[in-house]
């Protein structure tokens, strides 16, 4: 995966909404705070939009994304909240611009479909973080903004905790996908279905009934996402609903239950996704995951764009080079035995 150029300041950076609709008043506090990081905020022209639930219609939401993509002065976009409806407009957008020149895709929640869409047909680390819908409306920081200004300015993130009830032990390397639970699951059997083999996979959700998430992680277990991890990392199961008759189980032993033939490590009651403290990740990113009495999750320094185009030249070289020398062994053993 290549990874986006990190921000420094005098950099441009946009705000739009895919998804659900939302006010200036919500926005402001997270603008405040992104100035004061020293970069220029630019709105999406259909930003404050609405059509019923959504923030406008799928023309203007695609439109601003799309303008934000194509803006080669745009170092990251910010979505500006979750809901619902970036599927909507997933299959409207043109990511050429954008592969050629790589920028931040931010956000969580809905916003899984863009991450598992950059993913699968980008090769772009994308990062999982809070929004500004959920900046402290008094425009401080707090540990989540301040993470995420972190990453976005170059920090390599280190996680430590100790780990939540149901943790597995183990040490794994893998790249880190995933996102919320709900948008994976609808996103099974379309073109931006990800590939979790060998990887560890992230999940959260929030204000799902139980029988749903137990739904949705046989759907993941039958259909072969779970049996082939490195790892697993469980984010905020946050506002869980049950009905009358209870299902029985805390959706974390659902997930438990539902990966109880698989020896891979489990880190439960991860700080991300729709908790209080929601800390980036970079999905995409190659990360150590060591669970134990304590839980670490380690991502991997970035690769150098020049140093794994100089490693992809030279292999070929050093091939072509021993070709002709093992001629010239053969050639000389040869001529010395006649």
């Amino acid at each position: 995966m290549r990874t986006p150029p990190f921000l420094k300041t005098g950099d441009k950076v946009g705000i739009i909404s895919t998804a659900r609709k939302v006010t200036h008043e919500e926005v402001e506090p997270a603008i405040r705070i992104f100035e004061s990081w020293g970069l220029e905020v630019v709105e999406g022209k259909h930003l404050y939009d609405e059509s019923h639930q959504l923030a406008g219609s799928d023309k203007a939401r695609a439109a601003d994304m799309q303008q934000m993509l194509d803006d080669i002065a745009i170092k990251a976009i910010f979505c500006a909240r979750g809901g619902y409806g970036t599927v909507r407009i997933i299959d409207k957008l043109d990511f050429s611009a954008f592969k050629k020149n790589p920028k931040w895709i931010v956000g969580y929640s809905d916003i899984t479909v863009l991450h598992s869409h950059v993913h699968k047909h980008c090769d772009v680390e994308t990062l999982h973080a809070v929004m500004p819908l959920n900046f402290p409306k008094d425009g401080s920081e707090n540990i989540s903004t301040a993470g995420l200004r972190n990453c976005l300015f170059g920090e390599t993130p280190v996680y430590s905790r100790h780990p939540g009830l149901g943790s597995r032990s183990g040490h794994v390397q893998g790249m880190v996908v995933g996102g919320n639970l709900s948008i994976l699951y609808s996103l099974r059997g379309t073109p931006d279905d990800i590939d979790a083999e060998g990887k560890i996979l992230f999940i959260e959700d929030l204000d799902e009934y139980l029988y749903h998430i137990d739904r949705m992680l046989m759907n993941l277990k039958r259909g072969g996402m779970l049996n082939k991890l490195a790892g697993l990392i469980v984010g905020g199961m946050t506002e869980m609903r049950d009905n009358t008759v209870p299902f029985g189980k805390t959706a974390e032993e659902i997930i438990s239950s539902a990966i109880a033939d698989y020896n891979y490590p489990v880190w439960f009651g991860f700080p991300a996704g729709h908790t209080a403290e929601n800390q980036p990740l970079i999905l995409g990113r190659q990360a150590i995951l060591s669970v134990g009495e304590q839980a670490e999750l380690i991502f991997q320094p970035p690769v150098k764009q020049g140093s794994k185009q100089y490693s992809s030249f030279i292999k070929p070289a050093l091939f072509i080079t021993g070709f002709f020398v093992l001629l010239y062994i053969i050639y000389e053993l040869f001529f010395y035995f006649i």
